[in-house]
């Protein structure tokens, strides 16, 4: 791949086509962790909704071990996304290229212990499952919250129930029927094509991301993380090395 074209995915210099290109690939990996997760530990650890939601559910019927591992993986979401801002905060206050590197590099690592985890889990299954799951979450964190700050909230790649209710609101407007009213018109209602395309991409790379995370894992186990941490590496490489070789960066607003 072109220099230049690696640069683009983490480089200060944004634009929405950098930001869709970044955030497809990061679907594609939260998929495949996510799925890969759910095969390892039995649980999905990409998005918090469920987990809030089991806690409630085991308070009530009194397994409060189990409400206890809720609230473990909750802490270590939220841990992720704040360690995330604090690392995009710290590049940009030195006006590094690696601004939105560093996330990535540390999900990369982190994916590399969850790799290392797996011998581990048969002889200390107690202990190395709830640390796996808080592993996992803390990862979906990390890479969330990097995300989210870089595309000023516009693109998520952990979970797809926004996705999914915004695809739902385009196909609504859609089928609105606009009688009588010009389709120039204020009060014309049509949806937003370029936005369903951009939607159904991320939906559509965290479907696949799953399935394959799914196959890898099947077929070889918590080695299928290093794949998805070679990848995060091949995604930061280019602005870490213009840091180290005290490339000239630039004060971000």
């Amino acid at each position: 791949m072109p220099i230049h074209y690696l640069r683009s995915f983490t480089s200060i210099e944004r634009t929405e086509r950098a930001n869709l290109r970044l955030g497809r690939a990061l679907t594609l990996i939260a998929g495949a962790a996510n799925a890969g997760g759910f095969l390892a530990v039995g649980q999905y650890t990409s998005h918090m909704s469920g987990v809030v939601s089991s806690f409630a559910d085991n308070v009530a019927l009194g397994e409060s071990s189990l409400a206890l591992g809720a609230v473990s993986s909750v802490l270590a979401f939220a841990s992720g996304a704040a360690t995330s801002a604090i690392l995009i905060n710290w590049g940009r206050r030195r006006s590094a290229h690696s601004v939105y590197a560093l996330p990535l590099l540390l999900e990369a690592t982190l994916l590399l212990c969850f790799a290392s985890l797996g011998g581990n889990l048969e002889h200390h299954h107690v202990l190395a499952v709830p640390v796996t799951v808080a592993l996992l979450c803390y990862v979906m964190g990390v890479q969330n919250a990097m995300i989210t700050k870089i595309s000023r909230a516009e693109i998520r790649t952990t979970h797809m129930t926004g996705i999914v209710t915004d695809l739902g609101i385009e196909l609504g407007k859609a089928l609105y029927w606009n009688r009588g009213v010009p389709p120039d018109a204020s009060r014309h209602v049509a949806a937003d094509k370029q936005r369903v395309r951009v939607l159904a991409s991320l939906l559509g790379m965290f479907l696949l991301g799953g399935t394959l995370g799914a196959i890898a894992f099947r077929h070889f186990g918590f080695a299928s993380a290093v794949a998805l941490s070679l990848l995060l590496v091949m995604l930061a490489a280019v602005p870490l090395t213009d840091d180290l070789r005290g490339r000239p960066g630039r004060d971000l607003v």
